[in-house]
């Protein structure tokens, strides 16, 4: 019998960890509604729950940072709706609720390109960053997705590189290098995009164009991409 969203809230909160909140925070994660509890640990617990829609919902309702991820954990992609994707987008208030929730659920779903290419042009700051993701994700995932899916997204990356707010600037750089190491292609298109973006006078830009060019013309990537066999 599955547990019910009270008695999962009741377990969390018993393996509270006030010292580990004071860790996350450290790493910028919000301390607010926060437990302090592994991600392993809740895993764990997300497999004894399996996948759940009804529950997680109830579970990211409840406003505590952990049972939001666990809710990210066990729902269902085939049963999440576009309107459940903007709600819980406007409850984004923590790098790692935005990319775990990108990654585990969102990019699943069928709305994940329309949303990843809204939601990258949004002012929000956690919500623009999870178009970012979501696109990262998306780009490591999505295997057999034509290049011409994420060619106009590289269009959107350089426009949207100055953006100072260090969330959105490491997501935007995240996405780029995905991008660039699908194929050699892509990984062309990308390189042309930092190179662009090293001409920008935002620091932002730059920094995202230095550190995505430091990856994608690596020996390890271009290896990786049979672009150094003769």
């Amino acid at each position: 019998m599955t547990a019910s969203a009270s008695q999962i809230l009741a377990q969390l909160r018993s393996l509270a960890d006030p010292a580990a909140v004071e860790g996350m925070a450290r790493y910028g994660i919000n301390p607010s509604n926060t437990l302090g509890i592994a991600i392993p640990v809740l895993r764990k617990i997300a497999r004894q729950a399996g996948r759940d829609h009804n529950l997680a919902l109830e579970l990211w309702a409840s406003g505590v940072h952990e049972a939001r991820l666990l809710a990210c954990f066990i729902d269902d992609p085939r049963q999440v709706s576009a309107e459940q994707m903007e709600s819980w987008a406007q409850d984004f208030d923590s790098w790692d609720i935005v990319d775990q929730c990108c990654n585990n659920l969102f990019y699943r779903t069928p709305f994940a390109y329309p949303k990843a290419e809204a939601w990258c042009c949004r002012e929000e700051e956690f919500t623009k960053r999870a178009g970012f993701a979501m696109l990262a994700s998306l780009a490591v995932h999505d295997k057999h997705a034509p290049d011409r899916r994420f060619e106009p997204f590289l269009r959107v990356i350089v426009a949207e590189a100055s953006d100072e707010r260090n969330y959105v600037k490491k997501a935007v750089n995240w996405a780029l290098r995905q991008i660039g190491k699908r194929n050699p292609a892509l990984n062309a298109l990308a390189i042309q995009c930092a190179e662009e973006m090293l001409t920008f006078p935002s620091r932002a830009a730059r920094w995202n164009a230095r550190d995505a060019q430091r990856e994608l013309t690596s020996s390890k990537v271009r290896a990786r991409l049979g672009l150094d066999e003769n």
